[in-house]
C-alpha cells in the first residue's frame, strides 16, 4: 500500500512540544486520574487496590463489559454486540475503512475533514469523489450535491459530524436525508462522530448508527471525555457480518485493548453526564472568548462553530498557511494547525477548548495577535 503523508498528525508531531501556547489542541482540557476520581466520587484507594490485584492478561478481547455498557448508553439502539473497541478513533476509522473498501470501489467523502476519511480509501485503491463543504453554506453537506455524486456503484459515503476542522453540525433532518441517499443506493454510511454530543446548547445529537442499518460510526474517549491518554476508541455497526469482519481484521493488529484503559473508561462513562456537563461548559465559555477575538481582528474571519472544539479561521495576508504557522510558532510561541493540512489555503485550525481557564485561552490568542501585528 502506498502511504500518503497524514498532514495534520505530522504537523502536530513536529511542533506540539516546541510551542508555548498549544492553541492547536483539539481535546476538551484533559483530566488527571485524581480529577476523574473527584468528578465521579470514586474512592481512589479502593479503585487502585482492586485493579492492582488483577493479573495483567489480554483482558476481555472484545471489550470489558462495563466499558461496552457505557458506550451503548451514548446511543439509542446500540447493544454490546454492535461494538468493536479500538486504539483510539484513529484506529476505529482505519479499521472500518480498511475492512469495507476494496480496490476499484467507489467512495464519496467530504472536505475539509479529518484526512483519514478520504486518504485511507484512496490508499485502499478506491475511486474517491470529494464533496467540498462550502463556507457560504456553513460547511454543511449539500444534499443535492451528494445525490449527484452517489451512484448505484457507490460502496461507501464518509461524513464527519460534528465536522473537524470547521465545527459544523448536521441536524437530524439533514442526517435523515443523507441516510435516504445511502439507502437508495444500498451504500454504507460511515460517520466519524468523535466530537458527538459536544453541542453548545446541550441538545442531544443523533447518531447515524441509530438511523440506518448500514450506518457505521466511530468515536473515542479523547475529545469529549478528556481522556486521550487512554488511547481508546470504538466503532459501532448493527451488521453482524461487518462486525465479524472488523474483529477479524483487528486480530491482525490489536488483539485487545488495555485492561487499565478500559477500567478507567468504564468508570468515566458510568458518570458520562458529569463529564459531559464539564466539557460543554468549557466549550461554551471558550467559544465566547474566541468569537470576540476573531471579531476584533480585522484580518481574520470564520464561520462560528456549532459544535466540537475546533474552528477554521481564515486570514487575508498574502502568505501560505505553512509559512504563516511556522513563523507564528517561532515569533510568538503560539501553535495552530495550517489550513493546508485540510486543503483549505490561507486559514488555520484553532482548538479553543484546550484549557478550562479562559485566561489561558486568551493568552494563546493574544500571542497570535502579537504575531499578526508583525504582518501589518
Amino acid at each position: 500500500m502506498q502511504i500518503k503523508d497524514f498532514a495534520v498528525e505530522q504537523w502536530m508531531n513536529a511542533w506540539e512540544t516546541k510551542c508555548t501556547y498549544n492553541v492547536a489542541e483539539t481535546c476538551v482540557y484533559s483530566v488527571t486520574l485524581d480529577q476523574l476520581f473527584e468528578i465521579t466520587g470514586t474512592d481512589k484507594a479502593a479503585f487502585m487496590e482492586e485493579f492492582a490485584s488483577r493479573r495483567l492478561t489480554y483482558g476481555d478481547i472484545e471489550g470489558q463489559p462495563r466499558f461496552l455498557e457505557g458506550i451503548c448508553k451514548l446511543y439509542r439502539t446500540v447493544e454490546p454486540e454492535h461494538v468493536v473497541t479500538t486504539h483510539g478513533a484513529a484506529g476505529a476509522n482505519a479499521l472500518v475503512l480498511q475492512t469495507l473498501v476494496d480496490p476499484g470501489d467507489h467512495v464519496v467523502s467530504i472536505m475539509p475533514t479529518y484526512q483519514q476519511l478520504y486518504s485511507i480509501p484512496e490508499m485502499c485503491g478506491a475511486k474517491v469523489d470529494i464533496m467540498h463543504l462550502k463556507r457560504e453554506n456553513g460547511y454543511h453537506v449539500d444534499v443535492d450535491e451528494l445525490r449527484a455524486l452517489v451512484t448505484d456503484d457507490t460502496k461507501l459515503i464518509c461524513i464527519n459530524n460534528p465536522d473537524n476542522p470547521t465545527g459544523a453540525l448536521l441536524d437530524t433532518d439533514t442526517l435523515k436525508v443523507i441516510v435516504d441517499v445511502a439507502r437508495e443506493h444500498d451504500a454504507w454510511l460511515m460517520c466519524d462522530e468523535v466530537y458527538r454530543l459536544l453541542t453548545q446548547d446541550g441538545s442531544y445529537q443523533e447518531s447515524v448508527v441509530d438511523l440506518y442499518d448500514k450506518g457505521v460510526v466511530t468515536s473515542s474517549m479523547s475529545k469529549v471525555w478528556s481522556l486521550a491518554g487512554l488511547r481508546l476508541g470504538w466503532c459501532v455497526t448493527k451488521s453482524p457480518e461487518l462486525r465479524r469482519a472488523l474483529l477479524s481484521h483487528r486480530d491482525y493488529n490489536l488483539i485487545s485493548c488495555g485492561m487499565f484503559d478500559e477500567a478507567v473508561a468504564a468508570l468515566a462513562l458510568s458518570h458520562a453526564d458529569k463529564l459531559l456537563e464539564r466539557s460543554r461548559a468549557i466549550v461554551r465559555q471558550n467559544l465566547e472568548v474566541l468569537e470576540r477575538w476573531v471579531d476584533a481582528e480585522p484580518h481574520l474571519s470564520f464561520v462560528k462553530p456549532e459544535a466540537g472544539t475546533t474552528a477554521l479561521v481564515y486570514y487575508d495576508y498574502d502568505v501560505d498557511s505553512y509559512t504563516f504557522c511556522v513563523n507564528m510558532i517561532k515569533e510568538s510561541g503560539a501553535l495552530v494547525t495550517p489550513g493546508d493540512c485540510f486543503e483549505e489555503p490561507k486559514s488555520m485550525r484553532i482548538g479553543y477548548a484546550y484549557s478550562d481557564n479562559v485566561a489561558d485561552l486568551q493568552e494563546g490568542l493574544d500571542a497570535i495577535s502579537r504575531y499578526l501585528r508583525t504582518l501589518e
